[in-house]
């Protein structure tokens, strides 16, 4: 996918979330900022370095985990990690320190002297961000790192990426998953049709698009009860059979909703105030979902 009018600017020591379907161009955009592919036009700087003039520099000051992880496995996970410090020119002092602690730190030691040919999807996805941080990169690029990936894997990148933030790395992270960069990122940008839809904080994005929810079980005759929903916005299906109203003036108007369904002889059986969601802004702002699981049947 090509990508036209992308404006980015990401602060040293945040983590910037880059949101997007696939095709949409978020790995362009990262294979422009990592060197591996020229942009035909503009311009930009990874690190204070040109990504164009000064390919070589931006390699050095970056670290890059890609949704496929070139790892040969016939080799071992420390045979990886000493092979990816050599190409980084790691002093051979340092070489043995820092791979023993990059291999305990994404809890690979027990699995250190294996081919990777044996590893899992997420034990693969650890290894690879190890070998990234084997030269002590100032930005991180983690192009969709947990996509396919179980909860409990999932997570583990979560809680890793989290920490090195904390540490002071900068990390790009490209991904399908809402629930990611609502976690993790300090700023989102959203891509879609190669160009940028939105860009903010998660809280600043979605007070942009207004209002709470109330979702709403009711006994009775359903479309009574989306009549008399639809006196207060647009009724819309919600989660569980749930049918779901915006509350245009807050939490207060949920008493006054569930009085209109009791005079309309309607029992309330539940009800929820949902805030909105980045599923909401991404909707807003592009006019479709994002649907991480897309990602899920494609490693199936």
């Amino acid at each position: 996918m090509a990508v036209a009018g992308i404006d980015l600017d990401v602060a040293e020591g945040e983590i910037y979330a880059f949101l997007g379907p696939n095709g949409a161009g978020k790995t362009t955009t990262v294979r422009m900022l990592t060197t591996l592919l020229r942009p035909t036009g503009g311009s930009a700087t990874v690190a204070g370095h040109d990504v164009a003039h000064e390919a070589s520099a931006v390699r050095r000051a970056i670290g890059v985990a890609l949704q496929e992880a070139a790892l040969d496995p016939l080799m071992t996970g420390i045979e990886l990690m000493r092979l990816q410090a050599a190409l980084h020119a790691v002093p051979r002092a340092e070489v043995r320190r820092r791979t023993e602690a990059l291999i305990e730190r994404v809890d690979l030691t027990y699995a250190a002297e294996r081919r990777v040919g044996t590893y899992s999807g997420g034990m693969r996805r650890r290894l690879d961000l190890a070998m990234a941080l084997i030269h002590h990169p100032r930005v991180l690029f983690l192009d969709e790192p947990t996509t396919g990936l179980d909860p409990v894997s999932r997570q583990a990148i979560w809680r890793e990426v989290q920490a090195l933030n904390d540490e002071g790395t900068t990390v790009f992270l490209t991904t399908q998953y809402l629930e990611e960069a609502d976690q993790l990122a300090d700023r989102v940008g959203i891509i879609d049709n190669g160009g940028m839809a939105a860009e903010g904080t998660p809280s600043q994005l979605k007070a942009e698009i207004g209002q709470p929810r109330l979702e709403i079980s009711v006994a009775g005759e359903l479309p009574t009860a989306e009549e008399v929903l639809g006196r207060y916005g647009r009724v819309v299906a919600g989660p569980n059979g749930t049918i779901a109203v915006p509350l245009e003036h807050g939490p207060k108007q949920v008493a006054e909703i569930v009085r209109a369904l009791d005079e309309a002889g309607l029992l309330v059986e539940s009800l929820d105030v949902q805030e909105p969601t980045l599923d909401d802004v991404f909707i807003a702002k592009t006019g479709h979902a994002l649907k991480g699981d897309e990602a899920e049947a494609a490693a199936g």
